[in-house]
């Protein structure tokens, strides 16, 4: 009934719309996936690897040590879209506008995204 006071869902992104708003520096895109992960399969080009466990303290802007933009749209993804969700609920609660979870990184390979080893 008042779902008009409710925050618009963030608009699906394409793997497209996302290397474009990376190139214009309007997105950031965050693999949120352990290290050991990463190291494994490589990550989606351009990505930073903010894994899940630390999070909180690494884009919290209320901490020093913050690696994010809270005024800047943020993607998320991981191995199949559990620990994005959770990390895009923490981004949300922790002030971010514009959150996206793009859900694993296998979607992310399907849909033609580029993928660099690390």
């Amino acid at each position: 009934m008042l779902n008009f006071l409710r925050p618009a869902a963030p608009v699906a992104l394409t793997v497209q719309d996302v290397q474009d708003r990376q190139a214009k520096g309007d997105l950031v895109l965050v693999d949120v996936r352990e290290v050991a992960e990463v190291k494994a399969s490589g990550k989606a080009k351009g990505a930073l690897n903010i894994p899940l466990s630390v999070l909180g303290l690494k884009a919290n802007p209320a901490m020093g040590d913050c690696q994010l933009n809270p005024h800047q749209a943020v993607a998320v993804y991981c191995a199949s879209g559990g620990r994005s969700a959770m990390a895009a609920q923490s981004l949300a609660q922790m002030g971010y506008g514009e959150v996206h979870n793009l859900g694993g990184f296998g979607d992310w390979v399907r849909s033609g995204g580029q993928v660099e080893r690390v």
